[in-house]
């Protein structure tokens, strides 16, 4: 069985969680400079089995695409077109970064800490990838 990889896709900055091989537990992965990303999950890919992507779906609280939606469509695309094997699931992002900070201030994390943007996305990344799997157990 192989690892769920969850991906909040940012303009600069993209978060990356994973499971582990069981996929039981989310942690916390990564985050990469997005130009970087293909070539972060080529490298990823070589020592991990990926089973699939999870991304983070950008919507309005009406549940209307957003001005990040085409951002991520693309990007789709073109992880569709490297990984065709390999099945990409979307998932509703709405609220993730409110309850990654709010997860990171009750963990006891320091402010310091928490105003790095890199550690927010991969901590929100984690919030899709455990709502996911809890909406597949539902």
């Amino acid at each position: 069985m192989g690892r769920l990889l969850a991906i909040d896709y940012g303009k600069k900055r993209t978060g990356l969680a994973v499971t582990d091989p069981l996929q039981i537990i989310a942690t916390a992965l990564e985050t990469v400079p997005t130009e970087n990303l293909l070539h972060y999950l080529e490298e990823y890919q070589k020592q991990e089995e990926i089973e699939a992507f999870i991304i983070g779906k950008p919507q309005s609280l009406q549940g209307e695409a957003t001005n990040a939606s085409p951002l991520v469509e693309k990007f789709i695309q073109e992880l569709t077109k490297k990984y065709p094997q390999i099945p990409i699931h979307q998932h509703d992002e709405r609220f993730t970064s409110k309850i990654a900070l709010n997860a990171m201030i009750t963990g006891g994390t320091s402010k310091k800490y928490r105003q790095n943007k890199g550690n927010l996305d991969k901590v929100s990344a984690v919030v899709i990838l455990q709502s996911y799997m809890e909406s597949l157990s539902a």
